[in-house]
């Protein structure tokens, strides 16, 4: 039986509506992917669910009992409470009924049924909440976003106050949980504690997220919002995408064979005095009623065209660092020692829990900061476009046009005059869109002008700072085909791990114990981090066994190696000098320019082999100091 049921649900705000006599049926426990374009009214529906606004018509159909708490995009409002009580705000309603029942239980007398059965209620309640233990589930929830919790909300940025808004709607544990981009905002380990912490919600959970690393993750189901109907399917995205490719052609081929229905029933009808004779009242009704349903038709919107205004290209060496360190007076200093050469054609990601200095590393690349030590050239051929995600490069007051196109008409891409009203129109903005005032878009609408900014202008180092937060994932898939075929060089920080899998040759990733450069993705990242810390964790348990057993060591004979195992010994370190030569030469490979312009398979089999050596070689060293320490 459906949780929530939503019948011919109707909302219009514009020339279509955005809920268009909605039929869907929300089943318990489940976790539903929301997914659409930007503008084709997610929130909307939301904000419906969650009573914020009401629909024009239809019906939501739903036990009373039911609660439903929404994350919005939109950042709580300042307050001067402390980061504590703004998560607890959450449970407010629980922590009134904890008061009532401790009020309820102090008084001494009167007994009667009533008192009994109002205190019969007041434990249901808070057995069915988990009301008892409120203070440990806000405290588990700030612990693992990292919140500051004595601090005043006013004292925030955006991305904090998002994430506090967030903790006090998991602190809640509603019916059904409505997340509008949790991820936004989040560093790689809140995102991947979110995850874990969302797979185990035992109730209903329903999202919007470009994040498709998530998406893939936690749906059960997937539904899209395409002009005004949800239409559900199966969870796997992939199967996803080819389901909606197939059902795009199929209305495309419907619709071309209307229009040539319609058009040659337009034909007959303007034929002369001889047709007219022959005319036939149905046939006339029959037509009007085939351009009332070409009249109806919404068409689907073009998918975005990004482009980049590329210029001349660098030297083979980008940027070259090499011992640099940066830090503040009196603290510890952000980026100690940090030596890298940045070639033409990288793609790198930067990788790290916020605040650990990964805008402070871009700054110090684009010579916007100075190392306290070291050395840092350019290639003088760097032309460098920045995108910074507070959107510093926009000014709010003005139109989207003039941001552009700085009072022209046109820009120029590539060398030929485009208008700026074309122009723009590859990124989704409309003629009237175009005259709008900045400060009235969405989010996803200034990030795609910022965007559009930023590849106006000639190019051949693009840095981007957060570029996929706001976006869809039609968009974000879009940005990065054009990231991925962009000759010159890209310097990305982002949390988006397929993103980043998908595109980057490098990734450097802050981690507690330092500054970490590693070839290929965040995936390729990770696995390797999680080799390196089992051979560590190995190491230390057989030194630990060795220390235990010393005394019954000392006590007995010490055992030989075997002539076997003594040649063994005698060949590992041959091996292991082979086994890190082979590693080095597809590192080299793998950072050349053109290698990501291989065939996919050829990417991925070069992958896997550099896996394999790298697990032989620790696998390798494991032996030698077993062997070492038997000698």
């Amino acid at each position: 039986m459906p949780l929530v049921t939503l019948k011919d649900l109707y909302f219009s705000v514009g020339e279509f509506p955005l809920l268009d006599n909605v039929n869907f049926d929300i089943n318990p426990q489940e976790r539903i992917a929301l997914i659409g374009r930007n503008g084709e009214g997610k929130s909307t529906l939301f904000r419906i669910l969650s009573q914020t606004i009401a629909a024009d018509a239809g019906q939501i159909i739903k036990p009373n009992y039911l609660r439903i708490a929404m994350l919005a995009q939109e950042l709580p409002e300042l307050h001067e409470i402390t980061v504590y009580e703004a998560v607890s705000e959450g449970l407010a309603d629980l922590r009134d009924v904890l008061l009532a029942y401790h009020q309820h239980i102090s008084q001494l007398d009167n007994h009667d049924e009533a008192w009994i059965n109002k205190l019969s209620d007041l434990q249901q309640i808070l057995d069915q909440r988990d009301g008892w233990q409120i203070q440990q589930r806000v405290d588990r929830v700030i612990q693992a976003l990292g919140l500051p919790a004595d601090k005043k909300m006013s004292e925030l940025s955006g991305g904090w106050r998002r994430r506090v808004a967030l903790g006090a709607a998991l602190v809640e544990e509603p019916d059904v949980l409505l997340l509008d981009e949790p991820t936004n905002h989040l560093d790689l380990d809140a995102i991947q504690w979110l995850e874990t912490m969302l797979k185990q919600y035992p109730k209903t959970l329903i999202f919007i997220t470009h994040d498709r690393a998530l998406l893939r993750a936690l749906a059960t189901r997937i539904v899209e919002l395409d002009r005004g109907k949800l239409i559900s399917y199966p969870p796997d995205y992939d199967a996803f995408l080819a389901r909606k490719e197939a059902a795009l052609a199929e209305e495309q081929r419907h619709n071309a064979l209307f229009d040539k229905k319609l058009s040659e029933e337009e034909q007959w009808i303007r034929q002369g005095v001889k047709a007219r004779r022959t005319r036939n009242e149905g046939r006339v009704r029959a037509l009007k009623a085939l351009r009332e349903e070409r009249k109806q038709r919404r068409e689907l919107k073009e998918k975005p065209v990004f482009a980049i205004n590329e210029s001349a290209t660098t030297g083979k060496t980008v940027i070259q660092a090499q011992n640099i360190f940066f830090g503040y007076e009196n603290r510890p200093p952000l980026i100690k020692d940090f030596t890298f050469t940045v070639q033409r054609g990288d793609k790198i990601a930067i990788v790290g829990p916020n605040g650990s200095g990964k805008t402070t590393l871009i700054k110090l690349l684009l010579g916007l900061l100075k190392p306290t030590s070291g050395m840092l050239k350019h290639s003088p051929a760097n032309q460098i476009a920045f995108f910074d995600q507070t959107r510093d490069r926009l000014r709010p007051e003005e139109t989207v046009m003039s941001n552009v196109a700085e009072g022209d008409d046109f820009v120029e891409i590539d060398g030929k005059k485009r208008h700026i009203v074309g122009y723009l129109g590859d990124f989704l903005f409309s003629p009237v869109k175009c005259r709008a005032l900045v400060k009235t878009l969405s989010g996803g609408e200034q990030n795609r002008l910022l965007l559009a900014k930023l590849f106006s202008k000639p190019a051949n180092v693009l840095v981007l700072d957060e570029p996929t937060n706001d976006l869809d994932i039609e968009s974000l898939d879009v940005l990065e085909n054009l990231l991925l075929h962009y000759p010159g060089t890209v310097i990305i920080i982002s949390h988006d791990r397929e993103f980043i899998d998908n595109i980057a040759t490098h990734c450097i990733a802050f981690t507690d114990e330092g500054i970490s450069i590693n070839v290929g993705g965040y995936s390729d990242f990770l696995q390797r981090n999680a080799l390196i810390q089992n051979a560590t964790k190995e190491k230390e348990v057989k030194t630990i066994k060795t220390q235990a057993s010393k005394k019954g060591v000392e006590s007995k004979k010490e055992q030989k190696l075997s002539y076997n195992q003594q040649r063994e010994l005698a060949s590992l370190p041959s091996q292991i000098e082979k086994l890190e030569k082979e590693i080095q030469v597809i590192q080299n490979q793998m950072c050349e320019p053109n290698f990501y312009d291989k065939p996919k398979t050829e990417v991925q089999t070069i992958g896997c082999k550099l896996s394999d050596l790298e697990k032989k070689l620790s696998e390798a060293y494991q032996r030698w100091e077993e062997l070492d320490s038997k000698e």
